[in-house]
């Protein structure tokens, strides 16, 4: 018995011939499986590209966890350097070091940053002992160890320029006999850079490498971080004055200029992702290793996102980091380090 077979329209028959013809190129065949998405994929990240940022208080065996930051802990020293222990098992190239002073140690012109045995000093010299493979990154601003939390000298109202260079080469070279590998000036004062290569280079530094906050902006987004090294209570005003507009862009190019022209090696754009088209700017001009720091505002946000419900927690951060990727970094600082390394290691 023959069975009635259903009927095309020649709307219907024309309509599928039609539609062949349009996708004879279907970019969905390089996305049918992983392995044909790990062939085409244009960007990697890796643990090479990350540095892990680490908060440091006094005291020993102390891990005290930062409200704003869910997972995120300050670290006395003996702590720090069992951090940086992992983050050699977890092939993690570098940390990144930033103190939560001793209030009584804080004073207008920031002199603890000058103390040879301050709290990073030490952390330094400790990582260095036990971990000496690991990078130390060092911050050179004033605004962890000043009492009204700004990164120079304040005279009145004024953050006074070449008054606060001449401390933050101070600083750098206390940090750099202490052993640090990279110095990071984060302060956004004109002239430092130079200023402070000069220095390290007449105490014969001249391997000490400069890591340039060379386009930092006035953003809101570092409010966890104040909180994190103590400084939110006391700030007093705002860093418009001497960090970047958010509103601009060119003027970022003018800055990374000065400060390679003066001697950085390297270069930061802080925030992250909300200055991913600055971070590309700047790498497509100038092809300095260049570095995005996520910073604490966008870390907050992705866990509050995630502990509400809101965001997949792993694919987020993921999402996040390889965007950085993308937009030309060469790596990341980011609280996120530790996690991600586990992940990336586990799926080698």
């Amino acid at each position: 018995m023959d069975h009635p077979q259903s009927k095309s329209t020649p709307s219907e028959t024309k309509a599928a011939a039609a539609t062949k013809l349009e996708l004879t190129q279907r970019p969905r065949r390089n996305r049918k499986a992983e392995w044909a998405r790990r062939l085409v994929r244009e960007h990697v990240l890796s643990t090479n590209d990350l540095i892990w940022p680490l908060f440091l208080v006094e005291g020993t065996g102390v891990r005290t966890p930062i409200a704003s930051m869910p997972g995120v802990e300050r670290l006395s020293v003996d702590e720090a350097v069992k951090a940086a222990a992992l983050a050699a098992e977890l092939d993690i190239p570098a940390l990144a070091l930033f103190p939560n002073t001793d209030p009584e140690l804080r004073d207008p012109q920031g002199s603890e940053a000058l103390n040879a045995d301050n709290l990073v000093c030490r952390a330094i010299r400790a990582i260095k002992r036990e971990v000496p493979q690991i990078g130390l990154i060092t911050d050179v601003a004033l605004d962890p160890y000043t009492s009204h939390g700004h990164d120079g000298i304040l005279r009145g109202e004024e953050i006074v320029n070449d008054e606060t260079v001449a401390v933050l080469v101070a600083q750098a070279l206390n940090q750099a006999r202490a052993g640090a590998d990279i110095i990071a000036p984060s302060d956004m004062m004109d002239g430092r850079i130079g200023a402070i290569r000069a220095g390290l280079d007449a105490e014969s530094f001249e391997n000490v490498q400069i890591m340039s906050y060379a386009a930092k902006y006035a953003s809101a987004f570092y409010g966890p971080f104040r909180d994190a090294i103590g400084t939110k209570a006391v700030l007093t005003g705002d860093k418009r004055t001497y960090q970047m507009d958010p509103a601009n862009s060119d003027e970022a190019l003018r800055e990374v200029a000065l400060d390679i022209e003066q001697g950085a090696d390297m270069l930061i754009v802080k925030p992250g992702l909300p200055y991913l088209d600055i971070i590309c700017r700047v790498k497509e001009t100038f092809a300095l290793p260049t570095f995005a720091y996520q910073v604490s505002g966008e870390y907050a946000m992705i866990m509050a996102a995630a502990q509400n419900g809101w965001l997949d927690e792993e694919r987020a951060i993921m999402e996040s980091l390889i965007a950085f990727k993308r937009a030309g970094a060469d790596g990341v600082l980011t609280y996120f380090a530790p996690r991600v390394a586990k992940k990336l290691k586990e799926e080698r």
